[in-house]
């Protein structure tokens, strides 16, 4: 049986905050119907750039039911739905399917880092594939689990009829290819970063779940139609000039930069949510300049 196939640019949605700590549900929905005519082909909602690990779980099961609600009927809906226990991952991926989510981002177990070698990761991810009503991803992120799931692990996975694909946010291309060698064909494998879109463009990876397509998604979605169309060179050139606005909104600024991006391109980032820090003056001069300079191009 063949696997559902994604291509195109998914946002891993951001949750805006209020100022008192609230979720502002009307802010999330208003970027879903600005977003919804931008080219991308769906949305991410409770990734790690939606401030997931801060969401209590009504807050997380309502804003499933908004993005279902407010996207266009042809963007395909991811829920990040992974917890530490199998038995909860499954608990929770089932409801996020009632409530509509076509598929299901399952993070990488990692409390117990030293003990999550491939046969766990292949315990883990068996069981909840086995047990879940809609398909499953795997979502390996490093830099936030400091666990790495290794290519052999993949391969093992990739074989299991309702395991379609996996989201690599390790920005690392020489495992992104040893991801490939190791798939079948039909697995979808998604890269994770911006920072690895044209690269992986060329290793023939066909979709992208990108930070920097929260702000900048008509961008995002542009290289990969110029790529595709043969126009390697402005590919490039695009990509090029997006490396500086991605470097700041995921890696130097966080998430409240990325969030800062999108007030500035129009969306509504709101406040993050404590522990995390809103922006000072100093680095939002700063990222205004990187976003103006891009904008001269």
């Amino acid at each position: 049986m063949n696997k559902l196939q994604l291509t195109g640019v998914f946002p891993p949605m951001i949750t805006p905050f209020k100022e008192n700590g609230d979720v502002d549900y009307q802010a999330f929905t208003d970027n879903i119907e600005k977003w919804n005519h931008t080219g991308l082909s769906g949305y991410l909602v409770l990734g790690s750039n939606s401030e997931a690990c801060y969401l209590s779980m009504e807050e997380k099961e309502e804003l499933i039911r908004l993005t279902v609600k407010h996207s266009l009927k042809d963007k395909h809906i991811m829920a990040g739905t992974g917890l530490e226990s199998i038995r909860e991952t499954i608990e929770f991926t089932n409801r996020a399917a009632r409530l509509g989510a076509q598929s299901a981002l399952v993070l990488t177990p990692c409390f117990f880092g030293n003990s999550m070698n491939s046969m766990a990761m292949i315990d883990y991810f068996t069981q909840v594939a086995d047990h879940v009503n809609i398909p499953v991803l795997l979502y390996n992120v490093p830099k936030f689990t400091h666990v790495n799931i290794e290519a052999d692990a993949v391969k093992e996975l990739a074989k299991h009829s309702n395991i379609i694909g996996m989201k690599d946010s390790s920005g690392n291309i020489q495992q992104l290819a040893a991801y490939k060698r190791a798939a079948s064909e039909d697995f979808n494998i998604m890269v994770g970063t911006a920072g690895a879109w044209y690269p992986a463009l060329a290793l023939g990876i066909k979709a992208g779940v990108h930070a920097l397509a929260n702000c900048c998604p008509e961008e995002c979605v542009k290289i990969q139609s110029l790529f595709e169309q043969g126009k390697w060179e402005d590919a490039r050139k695009l990509y090029e000039n997006i490396l500086p606005i991605n470097t700041a909104v995921t890696g130097t600024y966080g998430v409240a930069g990325l969030k800062y991006g999108c007030d500035l391109m129009g969306y509504k980032g709101g406040y993050v949510r404590s522990p995390l820090q809103n922006l000072g003056q100093k680095s939002k001069e700063e990222i205004k300049e990187i976003f103006a300079l891009f904008q001269r191009i």
